[in-house]
């Protein structure tokens, strides 16, 4: 047996030694479409020769390319680009950056509420307050 650290032969311990420099953590795989973690369900797709350049790749987690295989069957388009279609038509419903957030106005009611909830947490502040100046001044 020849020792690992050491690199004698005859020595019959080996002694296993830990890296200089320290693993560097890998980014995360991500969905293309809905840029969810894709953990060890990740699907790696690139279009069929034949198609306009640049020739385009996904990544998809398992529930982007099970809605891909969905709309391929449907899909009447038997060219190249059938691929690239498809994966937009999915992108335009899965992805999260579709829609913009809605910002609604808030309601009469809610702007009640959250004052009445202010004032009452005002008042208690200012209860204690009271008291610990009337408890230091007598004192």
């Amino acid at each position: 047996m020849e020792d690992i650290e050491k690199g004698e032969s005859g020595s019959s311990s080996a002694v296993a030694t830990r890296r200089a420099e320290p693993r560097k953590a890998r980014p995360p795989v991500r969905c293309s479409i809905c840029a969810r973690r894709t953990w060890l369900n990740a699907t790696h797709l690139m279009e069929p020769p034949g198609v306009p350049e640049p020739r385009q790749s996904w990544t998809l987690c398992k529930r982007c390319h099970t809605a891909l295989l969905v709309e391929m069957e449907r899909s009447p388009i038997l060219s190249p680009l059938r691929l690239r279609i498809a994966t937009g038509i999915v992108a335009a419903d899965r992805s999260p950056y579709v829609y913009a957030p809605s910002h609604k106005p808030i309601s009469d009611r809610t702007w009640i509420i959250i004052m009445a909830w202010g004032f009452g947490i005002a008042m208690l502040l200012h209860l204690v307050l009271v008291v610990m100046l009337a408890f230091v001044s007598g004192h």
